[in-house]
């Protein structure tokens, strides 16, 4: 008997949308519930709390990022939003909503359930893992240390809060605002070249290559994904 390996919501008006995603994930052993529109999905999100939820921005009777909002204020676990291909401004906006993840439409099947499998990985609580490993990385939030290759990295503090959040949330993307409020301050939100500057300094030390960095990843527009 294969074993569930959690229970996902989906909440998406478009019957065929839906469709293809319970096909996809049944298949591939999640349990699937679904909702046609925001009120339904808030429903179910309460009585089920499932383990991800896949929530589409354009809903019947309310925005997606109304939904998003009125999750975040009690549901914790990963949400990854499904956007128009190439809507920017939503992905932005969802992201910085507290979107885990997002997905444009159309979408490969493959994509969706990497998506998932990284998403549902970030439920698990970092705290609870002083000492990282990503690579021939290790980071260590309890002595504030970093290693490559087990050789200490010397990090001025900007770039050590820099290099933890990103790990403290590695697989999701965060947007250039959310990572300048985070470090800096509301002060600095249009600061984004200023944020270039310490992720370019970072990838010096860090990666393999700065060029063609391994963790540190641009998404383009948007911001940065640690992975």
């Amino acid at each position: 008997m294969k074993m569930n390996k959690g229970e996902i919501l989906i909440i998406d008006d478009e019957p065929q949308i839906r469709k293809l995603l319970k096909i996809s994930l049944e298949s591939h052993d999640y349990k699937v519930i679904q909702a046609s529109t925001g009120a339904e999905g808030l429903a179910l999100a309460a009585n089920y709390s499932p383990e991800l939820i896949i929530l589409d921005i354009g809903l019947p009777d309310k925005n997606g990022h109304e939904i998003l909002k009125e999750l975040r204020d009690w549901y914790e676990k990963s949400i990854i939003m499904l956007s128009v291909q190439d809507s920017e401004k939503d992905i932005v906006e969802a992201l910085d909503n507290g979107a885990t993840d997002y997905l444009a439409k159309p979408f490969r099947t493959g994509e969706l359930l990497a998506r998932i499998r990284s998403s549902i990985r970030l439920n698990q609580n970092l705290d609870n893992q002083p000492q990282i490993f990503v690579g021939d990385l290790e980071i260590d939030l309890v002595s504030r240390t970093v290693k490559r290759n087990e050789n200490p990295v010397k990090l001025t503090t900007t770039e050590y809060k820099l290099i933890a959040l990103f790990v403290k949330n590695q697989g999701k993307v965060l947007t250039h605002q959310y990572i300048l409020k985070e470090i800096w301050g509301l002060g600095a939100l249009k600061e984004t070249q200023y944020l270039r500057v310490f992720v370019a300094q970072l990838r010096k030390k860090l990666e393999e290559n700065p060029n063609r960095p391994q963790h540190i990843i641009t998404e383009s527009g948007v911001g940065y994904r640690f992975k």
